[in-house]
């Protein structure tokens, strides 16, 4: 029996980046359709490596197969705001069990700070070493519950971050609900609108416990 967890965080006219205004009614024109208008990293989104140039590759030319895979939930609750997500963290969580190939969720909790600005400015980062850790562990995806993997604030860690990330990693931002996960190793689908020379999209993330 699957349990199938939705990590996604839904949009609506407070979240930063993102708005719905009405085109349509059904009482007017027949039918209810709504205008749409988001900047390509709000919200629970995926980045790509144009994102920062790593690159030219668009968010509709990364294959569908990076999309989808077995992750590891790294249990790092006790980063404090501003803190370091290192390399110890993660094989702590995972120990010997991680495969090339595998994927990371980063479980900060960081999600209930949304919608203030403690979420963008005091955010828990990935360090330099991890970003190679992955690299050199052939890590498919990297899923963060805070809008970005590094501090949004200081362009020079967040460049950096992301070229070393964006070489080979699939980097999924801004997920929410993690504690609703049962399990330490799930099915991870992540799948972002499919926009021609998007540098990133929104994705609707799920997590499956088998």
């Amino acid at each position: 029996m699957s349990r199938v967890v939705d990590l996604t965080m839904t949009y609506h006219n407070a979240v930063t980046g993102f708005s719905k205004a009405v085109a349509r009614t059904k009482e007017k024109d027949g039918w209810n359709a709504s205008t749409l208008t988001f900047y390509s990293h709000c919200g629970t989104h995926m980045d790509a490596p144009l994102h920062f140039n790593v690159s030219s590759q668009t968010i509709d030319e990364i294959p569908v197969s990076h999309f989808c895979g077995k992750a590891w939930v790294v249990d790092a609750r006790h980063v404090e705001a501003k803190g370091l997500i290192t390399v110890a963290h993660v094989e702590q969580a995972v120990g010997g069990q991680f495969s090339p190939g595998d994927s990371l969720i980063i479980w900060t909790g960081w999600s209930q700070h949304a919608g203030t600005p403690k979420y963008r400015d005091e955010l828990p980062r990935i360090s330099e070493a991890l970003a190679h850790w992955c690299i050199a562990h052939k890590v498919k995806m990297l899923a963060v519950e805070p809008p970005s993997v590094a501090d949004v604030n200081n362009l020079v860690e967040v460049t950096n971050i992301h070229e070393i990330l964006l070489k080979g990693v699939v980097i999924i931002e801004g997920l929410t609900h993690i504690e609703a996960l049962q399990s330490n190793c799930v099915e991870l689908i992540a799948l972002p609108l499919k926009i021609k020379g998007g540098d990133g999209a929104p994705a609707r993330v799920i997590a499956i416990e088998r």
